[in-house]
């Protein structure tokens, strides 16, 4: 696969923006009552796309160096002048990610959820294409653009399913994100007056060059951006309306939006890498003290409210806090073991939580029996007790007896319980799966002094982030771990109460299109447990070429344009070079 997408680079960047677009807008065209066409189209769209983005994570995996960067100019236009798209190790495993998620969703959804709204298909679409375009683009404006097409989509796609509750989320979500937006903007135009540039590997140059009287007027440029995006990231205090949000959601659209709040952790991820590196001069790592103590705080937050959660969709909405934290605070100390084992935790704490939003569904369609809301004024006593807490006569409860009276789990409720207990040990991050390897990846780089007085100043000799003192290490150890043991009670509670303490319901009937989602889903953080080294080692190596931004700034700033097609005259004008056969923007 790899050899097909070297064939086609750097043409095939265009491939995940191009295809969900595509394919939205031809969506459009047919009627709603041609559904089963639609599905069948959004099916094989996400399939391809996410193929795409596997090959291009192979390509970027096997071609050569960590700092392999792919860059293409749509406009044929040189940066920064024109319109860039670059995919590094970064952006490639949240292209795969995003399209494992979306595939799973959009599946799901085939059993029910897309007939219960219009314009579900090409909305779920155009949400494909502002992923991929966030992902993708290496420019400001850009970004601006294509952050606006996803929420665009999002909103409809929050109030698929009607209802009033899905309404009032709706309300808050796009009140909180238009202010966003207009912070985004505002950011950006104070950054485009200080720097003369909106290209972020121009940006990278420009910064260290700025005049003192106008770094403070930069500093402000970036908080402002840095709010945009930690609101999208969903950070204490600005998260407010992410779990009404989420968990107002049909099934199938939380799913997708388990990725929404990492497209906040991306961008700051790599804007901060990029353009407050050690080599911004007096503008280097700054911010990072805000990103970890922003990062703790949400931390916190999102673990108590786990433990406070009484139903099934909240608590998954506070697991996203929980991982939306946990990336902030790690990211914030800049030490490449500790970013790798939180890239690793992130997409293991991804797919968990875009299965436990599916499985959410389920488990409370089977609680309620089909109805609106659960029956809450109906006791849920322990099968083998009496309302007043004493065993039943006649029930042994010795199972080495022959008098135990008993029958075996119905497949659909052990499939329910196996898969929550397995998103249970991933988000608690509990031994043996995937949750576990990316929490000892990031506590073993926080319990490593080394590594993290070197962290990413040790090449410049810059005091940076990473030089302080261990206490701002281990209060997040401390929460780290904390978090995962009130995970760990929170996801055990509700079990108990849908699981143990539950009986007198019907056998839950289940499709495969509703099943094999999550198990998918589940199947592949065990693969990231078995791959665990491989993993690991992508992750490193992405690590590695965030901490040194030089490769992803010359191969943008570099790249060549495709010279002007000369006319097939007899005789070549005097003075004209001969046509190149460089692709436009590739990187050698």
């Amino acid at each position: 696969m790899s050899r097909w997408i070297e064939a086609l680079m750097p043409h095939v960047l265009l491939a995940p923006i191009l295809l969900p677009m595509l394919t939205g807008a031809l969506m459009l065209l047919a009627g709603e009552e041609r559904r089963r066409l639609k599905l069948g189209v959004n099916l094989a769209s996400t399939f391809l796309w996410l193929v795409v983005a596997v090959g291009l994570l192979r390509w970027v995996d096997h071609h050569g160096s960590v700092g392999t960067v792919g860059v293409y100019l749509p406009g044929n236009w040189p940066a920064p002048f024109g319109i860039v798209l670059a995919i590094d190790r970064l952006s490639a495993l949240m292209l795969v990610l995003a399209g494992m998620v979306a595939l799973a969703s959009i599946l799901f959804a085939s059993s029910r959820w897309h007939r219960a709204g219009v314009h579900f298909h090409p909305l779920f679409q155009f949400q494909l294409m502002g992923l991929a375009g966030a992902f993708l683009t290496a420019d400001l404006f850009n970004l601006f653009v294509f952050f606006e097409i996803m929420l665009a989509a999002s909103y409809g796609l929050l109030l698929h399913g009607s209802g009033r509750s899905r309404v009032q989320a709706s309300l808050h979500y796009i009140a909180i994100n238009l202010a966003a937006s207009s912070l985004f903007l505002i950011g950006t135009a104070i950054l485009y007056g200080v720097t003369g540039t909106l290209n972020m590997a121009d940006l990278a140059q420009r910064i260290p060059q700025v005049a003192a009287a106008d770094r403070g007027l930069l500093h402000a440029a970036a908080a402002i951006l840095s709010v945009a995006f930690l609101t999208k990231a969903a950070v204490w205090p600005l998260n407010f309306w992410l779990v009404p949000a989420y968990s107002a959601a049909t099934a199938p659209v939380a799913g997708i939006f388990a990725i929404m709040s990492k497209v906040g952790i991306y961008t700051l991820l790599r804007l901060w890498s990029l353009l407050f590196s050690a080599d911004a001069g007096e503008s280097a790592f700054f911010g990072g003290n805000w990103l970890i103590a922003a990062g703790m705080l949400t931390l916190a937050f999102g673990a108590i409210g786990m433990l406070a959660s009484q139903k099934l969709g909240v608590l998954a909405g506070y697991g996203v806090l929980v991982s939306s934290g946990t990336l902030l605070a790690a990211m914030g100390f800049g030490q490449g073991a500790l970013t790798a084992g939180a890239l690793y935790y992130m997409v293991s704490s991804t797919l968990a939580l875009s299965a436990l939003f599916l499985l959410v569904d389920l488990m409370e369609r089977w609680r309620n029996d089909g109805a609106t809301y659960a029956p809450h004024e109906r006791a849920d006593n322990a099968p083998f007790l009496t309302p007043d807490l004493k065993p039943l006569v006649g029930i042994n409860l010795d199972e080495e007896q022959a008098e135990l009276i008993g029958r075996a789990i119905p497949a659909a409720i052990a499939f329910l319980g196996l898969s929550f207990m397995a998103c249970t040990l991933l988000l608690a991050g509990l031994p043996p799966l995937s949750g576990f390897l990316g929490k000892v990846a990031m506590l073993s780089a926080l319990l490593n002094p080394l590594g993290l007085d070197q962290g990413i100043t040790d090449a410049a000799g810059v005091p940076g982030i990473a030089n302080r003192p261990g206490t701002t290490q281990w209060m997040l150890l401390a929460l780290v771990v904390a978090s995962g043991l009130l995970t760990l009670i929170a996801m055990s509670r509700t079990g108990i109460r849908h699981f143990w303490a539950a009986h007198g319901r019907g056998i839950p009937h289940l499709r495969i299109a509703e099943g094999l989602p999550v198990a998918a889903l589940l199947g592949a953080c065990i693969l990231l447990t078995v791959f665990g080294e491989r993993a690991m080692r992508y992750t490193a190596d992405t690590a590695a070429g965030l901490k040194a931004p030089a490769n992803y700034i010359s191969a943008v700033m570099q790249a060549k344009t495709v010279p002007n097609p000369k006319k097939y005259d007899s005789e070549p004008a005097a003075g004209t070079a001969p046509r190149s056969g460089t692709s436009p923007g590739a990187t050698p």
